[in-house]
């Protein structure tokens, strides 16, 4: 049992928690099994792991900036973040190899439960998310169940995560069409609930056709505003200016401290803006290297191993199509934040931790997604959105995590949110002993969901068929029936 353990965390540790090895492993057994010669195998496996790991470059390039000012935008708001008696790290030291065990469990049935249903589609390759969710999945579990031995805990998170990764991708399947018409990839990130809010929230604001982000017409003195690096670093710096006019000295000096000792704080503000806007761009520049390996290699699993899968992969994947409306919904969810901090601290309520890379991201993939539905406004929509789930999400959350670790409420997406009230809502009947009824609830409505959209995608099969079947019978003898 202990040999299983080990290797399971094994896997865990250096094949999912490791994203670059996990992309440049999938790509290499898919080209193999399209046997690809062996030139092409290597380079393309090579080229896929190497745009992974530019795109984490561009992700710690301008996240570093971002943690830097996190502290100084709480002391230009004077704001203190809040305290905890528990942390992250004690709660993965006591139950980092149980969530190890989640990850590696949970892919497993993931894999299995992708191969047994077509319905499924998507296979969840968002190597980090896959920690997280596991993390906050055995911190609820262990809130409602804090009896729950290890194994009850692996096999109960497996079984709620495994339906989570499987089920994700679906639901984001209408919107992501909208953004990848041929299909070529699904969505995995855990903004998913601000997105589809954004989406379904943002069809009476317009249309993308009339107000597209990337189409925007601006005045010629403006115009360099289109350049998404421009703007970016314009827009960055202006924020780390007034930050840092309104932040205390030594707080402001301590931060530009931290990139170097000699540096006058403003000029660390505005280092920080242009490091932001490059690392955005290598972040970008990394998703097109690897996209361009992983999408066709994925084709060797989805023709030989799972038949008609897709990979399901992070939100900054989508992120090229639109990035001015990235913008719109970082700038958008920051300043609806910062309001936030200011109404909460004002009423007593909470003191809030600015989550700046998590303003970033789901803010900017939220404000992607309202960009397809009604352009600007949507994105607009998204980031405000974004900003209020962050803010109302981690003053309600933090006391649920207090015996476990309180933080995760701060580095929380909204996805995270929801599974932490769904698990506490299900309390009074899947709690103590009965805890087995989540992941047993979880699994089933997957399955019933993968049931039922397998008979719908049958239907549409069978009306294809007839359509095409009735277009057959009608054309002039000696010419083809036309294609749909």
């Amino acid at each position: 049992m202990d040999v299983i353990k080990d290797i399971l965390t094994f896997l865990a540790d250096n094949v999912f928690g490791q994203v670059p090895i996990l992309i440049g492993l999938i790509t290499l057994i898919g080209l193999i099994l399209q046997r690809k010669r062996f030139e092409d195998v290597f380079a393309g496996a090579l080229r896929a792991t190497i745009g992974v790991v530019i795109l984490f470059i561009g992700v710690e390039v301008f996240t570093g900036g971002l943690t830097s000012f996190q502290t100084v935008l709480a002391s230009a708001m004077d704001t203190t973040p809040p305290k905890a008696d528990n942390t992250l790290a004690d709660f993965l030291t006591q139950q980092g190899g149980t969530v190890a065990l989640v990850i590696t469990v949970a892919f497993l049935v993931h894999v299995l439960v992708v191969r047994l249903f077509p319905a499924a589609r998507y296979l969840y390759l968002t190597g980090h998310l896959m920690f997280w969710i596991s993390t906050v999945t055995v911190a609820s579990l262990v809130t409602i169940a804090p009896d729950a031995d290890q194994l009850t805990l692996v096999l109960c998170g497996a079984g709620f995560v495994a339906a989570y990764w499987t089920l994700q991708p679906l639901w984001m399947r209408p919107l992501m069409r909208r953004v990848m018409p041929d299909d070529r990839f699904g969505f995995a990130h855990t903004s998913s609930l601000a997105c589809l809010i954004t989406g379904y929230a943002a069809r009476p604001l317009g249309s993308r056709e009339k107000h597209d982000t990337e189409k925007l017409k601006l005045p010629r003195q403006l115009s360099f505003f289109k350049d998404v690096n421009v703007s970016t670093a314009l827009i960055i710096t202006v924020i780390m200016l007034v930050g840092v006019a309104l932040a205390d000295d030594g707080v402001v000096t301590k931060a530009a401290a931290e990139m170097d000792d000699k540096l006058s704080p403003w000029v660390w503000a505005i280092l920080v803006g242009l490091r932001f806007a490059g690392g955005i761009a290598i972040l970008l520049f990394g998703v097109r290297m690897f996209l361009g390996e992983i999408v066709p290699a994925f084709k060797g699993f989805s023709d030989r191993v799972i038949p008609g899968t897709r990979p399901a992969l992070d939100a900054p994947t989508v992120f090229p199509v639109a990035p001015t409306a990235v913008m719109v919904g970082f700038v958008a969810s920051t300043a609806v934040f910062l309001v936030c901090l200011g109404v909460f601290a004002g009423i007593g309520w909470f003191t809030l931790a600015p989550p700046m890379i998590m303003l970033f991201f789901v803010g900017g993939a939220a404000a992607l997604f309202g960009n397809v539905v009604a352009g600007w406004r949507g994105a607009v929509l998204g980031g405000v959105i974004t900003g209020l789930i962050l803010a109302v999400g981690q003053a309600v959350t933090w006391d649920l995590y207090e015996k476990t670790a309180p933080e995760l409420a701060t580095l929380a997406d909204p996805d995270w949110y929801a599974i932490a009230w769904l698990l506490k809502a299900a309390e009074p009947v899947a709690g103590g002993s009965a805890v087995w009824l989540v992941p047993a609830v979880a699994l089933a409505a997957m399955v019933a969901t993968l049931l039922l959209l397998g008979r719908a995608d049958k239907r549409r099969a069978a009306v294809a068929d007839a359509d095409g079947d009735a277009d057959g019978d009608a054309a002039p003898e000696g010419t083809a029936p036309a294609k749909a």
